[in-house]
């Protein structure tokens, strides 16, 4: 009985410490592609600022200090004040919690509606299909800032209307890229057995075809959340998105605009941010492409 045990023993021992043989690989491919670790640097540290604004900032991003506005990058303000006296590092953290607020939403409210409406499409193909695509290719006509501007001139400016909008500009892109990948799917071998086993076009799209598209989507969130970041800056920097007395980067910019020559730093910095917040998330997306890739994961 001891002779049996002890190998049982450390059979289960040696299960339990090493992960799953996808999982270590994954990870061991992620670390080495420049790509996907710049970006996820800059990612987190995009989230970081936001996180760190909920709980502190260097000072009040509503306080204003008349006396002390336009100085420049000091130890009482890290990188200086605006025309208000505010200090610009405090904006540039709330504007991080807004930015990505507005990212959140509006890229959930393409990704749940825009992938319910490709799987259908992909599903059950004819007039539900041609009918969805012609849908999305009118939606396309309006693009975000566009219809943000339809929307303020009858509801009035604010952050909700540029939600809505640049949500609405991301469904038809979910739309067409779900669709795209799922009909691949649904023409697989795997498919055609569970059909003939007798599995309908809703558990088969809920069992086989949306977990073999979590990977489009996953790079395709990335991206769209960058173009989020984008779009809410252009639509603060028109007026049209977040509103005084709510930090925005892309107001800061259109604030700084008329004191380029007085004081440039006040465009340069929420300039860099969006910039780089952009930038990481972009490489980040690249990154995960080429690692849930299996052909470019091959090369590597």
């Amino acid at each position: 009985m001891s002779r049996t045990a002890v190998p049982k023993a450390n059979a289960v021992a040696g299960s339990t410490s090493t992960p799953p043989p996808t999982i270590l690989p994954f990870w061991r491919r992620a670390l080495g592609h420049r790509s996907f670790v710049l970006g996820g640097i800059l990612t987190l540290l995009l989230l970081f600022a936001a996180a760190l604004s909920l709980v502190w900032t260097p000072w009040s991003p509503y306080e204003m200090n008349l006396p002390g506005k336009l100085a420049g990058p000091s130890a009482a303000h890290w990188l200086g004040t605006d025309a208000f006296g505010r200090d610009v590092a405090s904006l540039l953290l709330i504007g991080a919690r807004n930015s990505i607020l507005v990212g959140v939403i509006a890229v959930s409210i393409g990704l749940f509606i825009g992938t319910a409406f490709g799987l259908i499409a992909a599903a059950r193909r004819g007039w539900v299909e041609e009918l969805i695509m012609r849908l999305s290719d009118f939606t396309f006509a309006f693009p975000a800032i566009l219809s943000a501007i339809m929307m303020t001139a009858v509801f009035g400016a604010g952050i909700v209307n540029s939600i809505i909008a640049i949500g609405i500009f991301n469904i038809p892109t979910f739309a067409r890229i779900t669709r795209a990948s799922a009909n691949a799917i649904w023409s697989r071998e795997f498919v055609l057995a569970a059909r003939a086993c007798g599995k309908g076009p809703w558990s088969i799209t809920m069992d086989h075809v949306l977990p073999n598209i979590m990977s489009v989507l996953t790079v395709q969130v990335t991206i769209r959340f960058a173009i989020a970041i984008l779009a809410e800056a252009a639509l603060s920097y028109l007026g049209l998105g977040t509103q005084p007395p709510q930090p925005s980067w892309g107001r800061m910019l259109a604030e700084a605009q008329t004191l380029l020559f007085q004081a440039p730093l006040l465009a340069v910095f929420p300039g860099v941010t969006i910039a780089l917040a952009v930038l990481g998330l972009n490489l980040l997306g690249d990154g995960l492409r080429d690692l849930m890739d299996p052909r470019l994961a091959r090369k590597r």
